[in-house]
């Protein structure tokens, strides 16, 4: 891609209002949640297609609280399944069984307990589904091989010939971005394993399909078959493996099958797709450069371990499309677009440290890698007025689901739980027991009376961001007004 000063004399009004460069779950995610506060984008795919490949599987708890407001929920429950229980071979010692994944019930406050399984280009294509509802739409096979911003736009040109000029841009164009690259943003990490790792979907025959099957031996690394939910493959993954040029995927598979495991080679019939990698951690210098933003691995490039990338790029997008929203309706201040790499870096470097730490250990996956701990205390964005009264919750944290048990509670249609109530592009204010809730609040706002029940109890005003996070709890209506007009204040 040129530099990002060599596209010359395309002024004037934007075509578009956001262009989203990458048509993987980051980017879908993004486009998703813009389209459903009505902003135009446009979003450009290099590829002629949805990336192929399971790649990431794991749905995190949290990231389904996300695809439930997208209003994704019941089709990715239809389309994956729970994780199976591994069964473990080692050289010299009996076969092992147990299970990777902390199992969990659903609780009060959390409504999805574990993990989901669903291999990524099956969660591209619900994603994908659901921007086409919203009258969204991807270019395929359309690449932006140069960019430049001025003072009110950025313009892009595309492989195909034309320039798109849009307010903002988000690079959700991967690990090897191309756009941080024209940018000029560096990427500093480390190289978790030098060695490559070979990750393929493969029909086989003859392997029961109720566990996830490791071979693990000290020398060679480890190589895993997992039976993909909802499909009739199973994911390979092997350490210490790569793809040779020029020979076929399904002869260099049957091979390592052959070395590596008790099966036959002929058990391998099909390889649906395969590709290797090095497991490397990274986190981009800045995620953001005027009107361009990073998402996803374009800002931050994790080890597969604990199933982390997908779900924090994923989380990304939802952080960024409620500010990108505000911001182009003029109900914010540009500087909001800030606390976007305010908040999502840290988060990303902690997330990077986790992914690390559990590379390479079979160690089971509980609430640490679930997500639903991440909270924003120290974010701007997040109020902390003296408590008037203890509380189980904390501004900065995620707002827990809980049921409504008041005739007086008001909800529209049928809600029976607070999840109900945030549903949707919008800030919540959650007024509690007594508390009076302020007039005239923006649109953009929706105040619901309910009775206090654990964990909002006792009375009190708990403003909820559009992502789910608790920005104020306050027994003053007042710091509600305050706060909302800070968001459209120059900072």
């Amino acid at each position: 891609m040129t530099s990002l000063n060599d596209v010359k004399g395309t002024v004037g009004a934007p075509s578009t209002e956001v262009l989203v460069v990458g048509a993987g779950p980051t980017g879908l995610t993004l486009a998703c949640d813009l389209r459903r506060r009505g902003i135009d984008v446009r979003v450009v795919e290099r590829a002629d297609r949805l990336a192929p490949g399971s790649r990431g599987k794991g749905i995190q708890p949290r990231t389904m609280e996300v695809l439930d407001d997208l209003g994704l929920a019941p089709a990715v429950r239809e389309a994956g399944g729970p994780y199976p229980r591994m069964l473990v071979r080692r050289p010299g010692r009996p076969v092992a069984e147990y299970d990777m994944v902390e199992r969990a019930e659903p609780s009060a406050g959390s409504p999805y307990a574990e993990v989901w399984m669903l291999p990524q280009w099956r969660t591209q294509e619900l994603l994908y589904t659901r921007l086409r509802e919203l009258g969204g739409e991807v270019v395929f096979g359309t690449a932006v091989t140069e960019l430049a911003q001025d003072a009110t736009a950025v313009t892009a040109r595309l492989s195909t010939g034309g320039t798109v000029r849009a307010a903002y841009a988000v690079a959700c164009d991967g690990g090897r971005s191309t756009v941080r690259a024209a940018l000029g943003i560096g990427m500093t990490g480390t190289t978790v394993d030098p060695e490559p790792s070979v990750v393929a979907d493969v029909r086989l025959s003859g392997l029961d399909r109720g566990h996830w099957h490791v071979w693990q031996d000290d020398t060679r690394g480890v190589l895993t078959l997992c039976p993909m939910a909802g499909t009739d493959t199973f994911q390979l993954f092997a350490q210490q493996a790569g793809l040779e040029e020029g020979s076929p995927p399904e002869e260099i598979l049957r091979r390592l099958l052959a070395a590596r495991t008790d099966l036959s080679p002929d058990q391998l019939k099909e390889v649906v797709h395969a590709s290797q990698f090095r497991v490397n951690a990274a986190l981009a210098e800045r995620f953001r450069a005027g009107r361009v933003l990073l998402a996803g691995d374009a800002a931050h490039i994790h080890s597969p371990a604990g199933g982390q990338g997908l779900n924090t790029s994923v989380q990304d997008a939802y952080n960024l499309g409620w500010k990108l929203g505000l911001v182009l309706r003029g109900q914010a201040a540009e500087a909001l677009l800030d606390t976007y790499e305010e908040e999502r870096a840290p988060l990303a470097a902690q997330v990077l440290g986790l992914s690390t730490q559990l590379h390479g250990r079979a160690a089971r996956r509980g609430r640490e890698t679930q997500q639903l701990d991440l909270a924003y205390p120290d974010s701007s964005l997040t109020r902390h007025p003296a408590a008037p009264h203890p509380s189980p919750l904390a501004p900065g944290d995620r707002a827990p689901d809980a049921p409504l048990t008041s005739p007086g509670d008001t909800a529209p249609g049928d809600a029976r739980r607070v999840f109900d109530l945030l549903r949707g592009p919008h800030f919540t204010l959650l007024a509690v027991g007594d508390t009076a809730p302020p007039a005239g609040l923006p649109a953009y706002l929706r105040t619901h009376a309910m009775a206090a029940t654990a964990p909002y109890a006792p009375d009190g005003l708990y403003l909820v961001r559009p992502d789910g996070y608790l920005a104020l709890i306050t027994e003053d209506p007042g710091q509600v007004t305050t706060y909302v007009a800070g968001l459209a204040s120059p900072r």
